[in-house]
C-alpha cells in the first residue's frame, strides 16, 4: 500500500498536501478508494463555502457504497478538481494525483496537527485486525 511521505492524513483517510501559497489540496487516500472500489460519482464542496474541521464536505460513490469525505481543517473551499467529478474513475487509477478540493485553511498551522505516513499507516494496520 502506498502511503506518500509528503503529504497530511486524516483517521478518516483524506490526504492533505500543503501548497506553496499556502492553500491546502485535498483527496482521498488510496486505502480509502481501494476499500470502496470502482468510483461512479464524486460531489465536490462549491467554492467559496466555509468549513469546519471534520465537517462533511463532499460525496464519493462506488459501486459498493457511498462515503463521505471531510474537510481535514477549517477554511474556505478555493477551488474543486472538475476533472474528478466528469472522470471518478481517476480517483481509483491515481489517489493522490486525483485531488478533490483545495481550501485556504483559517489556520494554516493546524496542518502540523495532521497525521504523518507513519501516523496513518498505524491507522490503516489497526483497522485490518
Amino acid at each position: 500500500m502506498t502511503i506518500p511521505n509528503d503529504l497530511k492524513y486524516t483517521k478518516s483517510h483524506e490526504w492533505v498536501r500543503p501548497e506553496a501559497d499556502g492553500t491546502v489540496t485535498i483527496g482521498i487516500t488510496h486505502h480509502a478508494q481501494d476499500l470502496l472500489g470502482d468510483m461512479v460519482y464524486v460531489e465536490s464542496p462549491e467554492v467559496g463555502r466555509k468549513v469546519a474541521a471534520s465537517e462533511e464536505c463532499a460525496v464519493v460513490e462506488s459501486v459498493k457504497a457511498a462515503s463521505d469525505v471531510y474537510a481535514p481543517l477549517a477554511g474556505e473551499v478555493v477551488a474543486v478538481n472538475e476533472a474528478v467529478a466528469n472522470k471518478p474513475e481517476m480517483i481509483n487509477q491515481d489517489a493522490y494525483a486525483a485531488w478533490m478540493f483545495r481550501l485556504k485553511p483559517d489556520n494554516a498551522a493546524d496542518v502540523s496537527g495532521l497525521l504523518d505516513a507513519a501516523g496513518y499507516k498505524a491507522v490503516v494496520d489497526s483497522e485490518a485486525h
